[in-house]
């Protein structure tokens, strides 16, 4: 059978409850647990209590009780242990610390002693936590607790004492002075377990401790950043504020808050550095000392400084490029500085006049020496700010762009630039790379191509150095086919196939001329030959940087006969070529018999013409200049100047009469029949590769203006013949970004063109007046109707389409009209 239910009050075993007595022996329990004589107490039994007090609907009374005897608790460990530590107000540092870090632990104790106490109660009222606070609303034991040590000890001014201690210590760490760090963290802790509301990140630490702690860390660093950098030097400046991130990344991260990081290194970046970066690096002892004394600790220090602030790079990119740009203006100021005289002939005695009272002036930089030390400076430079950038810079790409612009801004201030880094190249291609490995070789190409991409008149330099290319060629004085055509390869890369395309016509020509040469020495071995044995190098018209003209020269019969071999031999192979002779560029071997001696001379063509006028002469008979002068028909400029070579230099095969280093309408010169030596073959040199002078210059810069001009109109043209019709700020832009790579076209220049080509009908203005139109469509189809009509009037067609097509010179070949005729019109009627 089933029980039947019981009814009415549950049955109480043992005696009546009694609200009053169960709360009188809880109470005096907990007392007990708050002065730590818990070890004697029943935990059953005070379970059993509050148990009970729950049960008999007493949770209230259990409730108020509990909290009224934790809040006598803590008030009374606030006057017995707090309120006695606070500090006496001493300024003695360190009685002032000690006094501090007592109080933060006398803080600490209390902490602990109040959690231990909350642990037990928790404990003991459990059942009371799981039934009672719910239902009423209230927090548990352990919120409780939080609530009233807030409430009863994190006040003021308790909390005030608190907060002030923890910022001294902190003040006292910053001033070099040694602290308990662990009393400050765990006094810390106790700020960040309490919350004033019920989110985890609303803590009393971010409520009372963090903004005081901002503040005062403030107020500190900028007192402190004036002070720095006023007295410090700037590797003393970085050093101290770099100590500073680091300690008070230390700080954060043993004993404050991990969230105070982030605002606190921002006060560091507000106060240190961003108001005295600038100011810093600009000092002496700033970015300039430190770069030139090496100090690339102290210059990696100031890179990552920089890296922390937002204008840091930009401030550091700036000074870097005026630090690049300054020392790349003293090393152009030291080139053009010198005096570029006339060069002297190679070997050419150098004499010093003794009059005067004054210190000797030191001699005059000549020939190459100024364009091979300023390349070299460059260089330098390079490499020395190649190092920091790897070394202290991380390769950052932000400074290498910088420091290029630096480069290029300077390198392009020398109007010569491009002449001395051709020179520079033709110097080493020429005797610079003897004993050299191929990887050393190729190491001296890629830095010069480097200096190379900071021109921006790429034209200019290869004007210059095509010139030099050409003399090395034909005068073979290139050490290395492989590296000639290695530097061609490097520049093929850089700039494309057309800046290099005349340049390997130039090797080709000469293989092709080594060929010819041994055909036709074989040839003339067949037949008579010359009594001269003719070299003869045949080179493009339009692949050398050359003069079209002939050198004027009045050659000897023997010589002219040889010549005209050659060239019988020549155009018997190619028809319809013109062969112009340059004697400038030739050289010759002579036998001189001497007194002493029998020498083998080599000197260049028009040295040989003067020389064999004297090859008749009696010993003492003398020519006068004027005679040489009708005799050769030579220039008068390249006449001095081979004179020079052979009666003023150190090796004197004439006699100059009178003597001097000067040579004069009225000087006479005679067979030098004592000259002695003790070398068997004698080169007698002329100027050698030197820096043009101003006139030189201004020819080269004309000719490179013409050739621009040409160079513009026909990308004017390719443009338009693609567009069609292009507004005027369009054209120009496009122009502008086509022709970069070889120069930088002023936009007025491309005005001007454009307005050329308009008045030639390549271009015809629209009428808006802004914009352009391409008129070779409708010149073609004029063109195809007057075509149309050649089968009834041929005569008056061929005038007309002469007329029409005689195209004006854009630089670029043009079919003759009468090939038009034939070829283009006719298969145009055709189709």
């Amino acid at each position: 059978m089933a029980a039947a239910p019981r009814r009415g009050r549950p049955r109480i075993h043992g005696p009546e409850f009694s609200p009053e007595s169960t709360w009188a022996e809880l109470s005096r329990n907990i007392r007990e647990i708050q002065n730590h004589k818990a070890s004697t107490l029943s935990f059953e039994e005070n379970h059993r209590y509050a148990y009970n007090m729950v049960l008999y609907k007493q949770g209230d009374m259990l409730y108020r009780g509990v909290k009224r005897l934790v809040m006598e608790n803590l008030e009374s460990l606030a006057k017995e242990e707090i309120i006695p530590a606070f500090p006496t107000g001493t300024t003695d540092p360190i009685m002032q610390n000690t006094e501090e870090e007592v109080l933060l632990k006398a803080l600490r104790k209390v902490w602990d002693d109040h959690k231990s106490n909350m642990v037990r109660l928790g404990q003991i009222l459990k059942y009371m936590d799981r039934v009672h606070t719910k239902s009423a609303q209230v927090p548990t034991t352990n919120e409780m607790g939080l609530e009233l040590f807030l409430s009863h000890i994190m006040k003021n001014p308790i909390k005030e004492h608190i907060v002030t201690a923890i910022l001294n210590q902190i003040r006292h760490e910053r001033d070099g002075n040694v602290i308990n760090r662990s009393a400050v963290k765990e006094c810390v802790d106790v700020f960040q377990s309490l919350q004033y509301e019920n989110t985890p990140t609303a803590t009393i630490y971010k409520r009372d401790l963090e903004p005081p702690l901002l503040e005062a860390s403030r107020a500190f660093y900028q007192k402190e950043g004036q002070e720095l950098a006023t007295t410090c030097t700037t590797p003393e400046f970085l050093i101290l504020v770099e100590a500073r991130f680091e300690a008070e990344q230390s700080r954060t991260h043993h004993y404050l808050s991990s969230q105070t990081s982030h605002p606190l290194l921002q006060i560091l970046k507000d106060t240190l550095l961003d108001p005295h970066i600038e100011n810093v690096i600009a000092k002496e002892s700033g970015l300039d000392s430190m770069i030139d004394n090496n100090k690339t600790s102290d210059l990696s220090r100031l890179f990552r400084l920089c890296q922390k602030i937002g204008k840091g790079l930009k401030c550091l990119e700036s000074s870097l490029k005026k630090s690049i740009v300054r020392r790349g203006q003293e090393i152009n100021a030291a080139s053009t500085g010198d005096e570029f005289g006339e060069p002297d002939a190679e070997g050419k005695e150098t004499e010093q006049s003794t009059k005067g009272k004054g210190k000797a002036r030191p001699p005059k930089a000549s020939g190459i020496e100024p364009a091979i030390n300023w390349v070299q400076e460059v260089l330098n430079l390079k490499d020395k700010f190649d190092v920091v950038w790897k070394t202290c810079f991380e390769s950052n790409r932000a400074i290498e762009s910088a420091y290029n612009d630096a480069f290029g801004t300077f390198v392009n201030q020398n109007e010569k630039c491009s002449e001395f880094i051709s020179l520079f190249i033709d110097d080493h291609l020429k005797r610079g790379l003897k004993g050299k490995s191929d990887v050393e070789v190729d190491v001296i190409l890629d830095k010069t191509i480097t200096i190379f991409r900071f021109i921006s008149e790429k034209d200019v330099f290869e004007r210059y150095y095509k010139g030099h290319l050409a003399k090395r060629l034909l005068q073979g004085k290139s050490i290395s086919d492989d590296a000639e055509r290695g530097m061609l390869a490097k520049f093929k890369v850089e700039q494309g196939i057309q800046f290099t395309q005349k340049m390997e016509g130039m090797f080709n020509d000469m293989k092709i001329s080594a060929d010819m040469t041994k055909e036709y020495l074989e040839h003339v071995a067949k037949t008579t030959a010359p009594e001269i044995e003719l070299n003869v190098t045949v080179m493009t018209s339009n692949a050398w940087p050359m003069t079209h003209s002939a050198s004027k020269c009045l050659l000897p019969p023997k010589m002219s006969e040889a010549c005209q071999s050659f060239q019988h031999f020549y155009l018997g192979r190619h028809q319809g070529r013109r062969l112009t002779w340059q004697f400038s560029l030739g050289n010759a071997d002579v036998i001189a018999r001497f007194k002493s001696k029998t020498h083998e001379l080599n000197v260049s063509t028009f040295a040989l013409v003067i020389l064999l006028l004297f090859e008749d002469l009696g010993d003492g008979d003398t020519l006068g200049y004027s005679e040489i002068k009708q005799n050769t028909e030579i220039d008068e400029p390249e006449l001095k100047r081979h004179l020079q070579s052979l009666a003023c230099a150190k090796y004197k095969i004439l006699k100059k009469h009178p003597p001097g280093r000067d040579i004069n309408p009225n000087d006479t010169f005679s067979f030098n029949i004592d000259f002695s030596c003790p070398m068997k073959k004698i080169k007698i040199g002329t100027i050698s590769s030197k820096v043009e002078s101003n006139e030189e210059r201004k020819e080269t810069i004309d000719r490179v203006e013409d050739e621009r001009k040409y160079q513009m109109e026909a990308c004017i043209v390719r443009i338009m013949k693609g567009r069609k019709k292009m507004t005027h700020n369009d054209l120009v832009h496009e122009v502008t970004q086509q022709l970069t790579s070889k120069f930088m076209p002023e936009p007025l220049a491309i005005k001007k063109r454009i307005e050329g080509l308009i008045e030639r009908d390549y271009l015809q203005r629209c009428d808006d007046r802004k914009s352009y139109e391409y008129l070779l469509c409708s010149f073609l189809s004029k063109a195809l109707d007057i075509s149309r009509s050649l089968i009834s009037s041929p005569c008056k067609v061929r005038k007309e389409l002469t007329f029409c097509l005689c195209l004006p010179n854009l630089g670029i070949p043009v079919k003759p009209a009468h090939m038009l005729l034939s070829t283009d019109i006719v298969s145009l009627v055709e189709n």
